[in-house]
């Protein structure tokens, strides 16, 4: 069976592992999506794991600086691990109050023009134009997130 590649079922089978040709899943010899990873990138990512523990150091280092930083700052507060739980800190999160919401542009305009790499979060998934009719429940505590988060600059060598 024949699925045209610009069809609705095309695009779910090509992000789920199905081939759109025959409607079957695609199978390979290993976990993954069939994708191969030449020996230089395995080479590199095992570097990189060599270099894991500092790597969390640093971050651990980045993520006491600006909890530090905030500390005074009563309308926003920097997302930290649960008790209980130990965090790996690839992206520090500042929340601002809902009182200042408004204002999160603003400063993303401000910390921008000041050379910081600021970025508001990530567009919800039911806000892309491709999903945007599909079923979805009510998300007022993630919409809420979306309008008050920022993403502060969160490289290791920042320590």
């Amino acid at each position: 069976m024949d699925i045209p590649t610009n069809s609705l079922p095309a695009l779910i089978a090509s992000s789920t592992g199905w081939n759109s040709k025959t409607a079957k899943p695609r199978t390979g010899d290993g976990i993954g999506y069939l994708d191969r990873m030449p020996n230089l990138n395995a080479t590199l990512g095992c570097a990189q794991l060599e270099q894991l523990p500092d790597f969390l150091a640093s971050k651990r280092r980045l993520t006491a600086r600006y909890l530090q930083a905030f500390a005074g700052l009563e309308q926003v507060r920097l997302m930290q691990e649960p008790s209980g739980c130990e965090s790996n800190d690839w992206l520090q999160t500042l929340i601002l109050d809902e009182a200042v919401a408004d204002q999160r542009d603003t400063i993303l305009e401000a910390t921008n023009d000041a050379g910081l790499m600021t970025r508001p979060a990530w567009t919800l998934m039911h806000q892309l134009p491709p999903y945007q009719h599909c079923p979805r429940a009510p998300l007022p505590v993630a919409e809420s997130l979306a309008r008050r988060i920022i993403n502060l600059p969160s490289s290791a060598g920042l320590a």
